[in-house]
């Protein structure tokens, strides 16, 4: 099945106006959020563990008091898979805000919030992979809250990413997935460090709309939005690199932002005094102004 983004136009004045105003979320309680979900009481986060099943709850809470709606029952996708002659039970949590303009349209805004647990007795918090990316998605939620989006969001909090992606193709797999008119996903992963201060956006090569926007719409709050990695630029492929590449398998455009690797890449010092919070209040308000780019779009395949 092949997707295309349409050219009709809905202007977004807010997002026009302001687009790095401090209202668009709060930026104490995205540092709060991803400070708590780093921290050692989640012990890494590893799919099945106590504290994958305590990071659950923990975003099904803040679904909650964000006015997130489930989009499956208790929000909880559950299933199973054997990697390495290891069984293992994840759980995907889906919730839902319906559109003002589009509601049977689905953008999916995704963000895996499993890691690597416990290893020799160190914790591999994972505070950039991915307490980053699952804290930004609050924030989208937070800013739908004042300014709905146009096309209905599906908030995936995806489980056993470092797994090879086993969430997600789940997901895709599902009947939840496959009876829902998907047009697109913004995968966020490893989004609040970068030496460079450059955020990437890849996806933009393999959807000529996409790429358009992109030319057109280079907004950045203080940081470098960058297309790339896409495998066409000399980069490293990113293509394929997290779970955005469930939905492109699938031919659903996709956006995934994200930073160049680092030192604490899957490392115990992947902790949250590693982040730069500024970069990463700047890079969660580009992405929402990028969403609103997008948003203001009809998309249809």
């Amino acid at each position: 099945m092949s997707y295309f983004i349409g050219l009709c136009f809905f202007v977004n004045l807010k997002a026009q106006t302001s687009n790095c105003e401090s209202s668009y979320f709060s930026e104490a309680t995205l540092l709060k959020h991803i400070k708590s979900l780093s921290s050692d009481a989640f012990e890494g986060r590893r799919t099945g563990t106590a504290g994958a099943i305590k990071a659950k709850q923990f975003i099904v809470n803040q679904f909650h008091a964000l006015g997130v709606l489930p989009f499956t029952k208790n929000y909880e996708q559950r299933f199973s898979f054997y990697k390495e002659k290891v069984h293992y039970k994840g759980t995907n949590i889906l919730g839902e805000i319906k559109g003002t303009h589009f509601p049977d349209s689905y953008m999916v805004i995704s963000a895996h919030y499993d890691h690597e647990g416990i290893k020799n007795g160190e914790i591999y918090n994972g505070a950039d992979d991915n307490a980053s990316g699952v804290c930004a998605l609050l924030s989208f939620a937070e800013y739908f809250k004042k300014y709905p989006p146009k096309h209905s969001v599906i908030f995936a909090a995806f489980d056993a990413e470092e797994l090879n992606l086993q969430g997600s193709k789940y997901f895709m797999k599902s009947g939840v997935a496959q009876s829902t008119k998907i047009v697109l996903n913004l995968n966020l992963d490893m989004v609040s460090r970068s030496e460079t201060n450059t955020l990437f956006v890849v996806g933009t090569s393999h959807n000529a709309r996409l790429k358009w926007i992109y030319k057109k719409n280079k907004l950045a709050c203080g940081i470098i939005l960058e297309a790339g990695h896409d495998g066409l630029d000399g980069r490293e492929d990113w293509t394929y690199a997290s779970d955005h590449m469930s939905f492109f398998l699938e031919n659903i455009p996709f956006l995934y932002f994200g930073v160049d690797d680092h030192d604490d890449y899957h490392e115990p010092t992947d902790t949250f005094d590693k982040i730069q919070p500024q970069f990463y209040i700047n890079a969660v308000k580009t992405m929402i102004n990028y969403f609103e780019k997008v948003d203001d779009l009809r998309l249809y395949y």
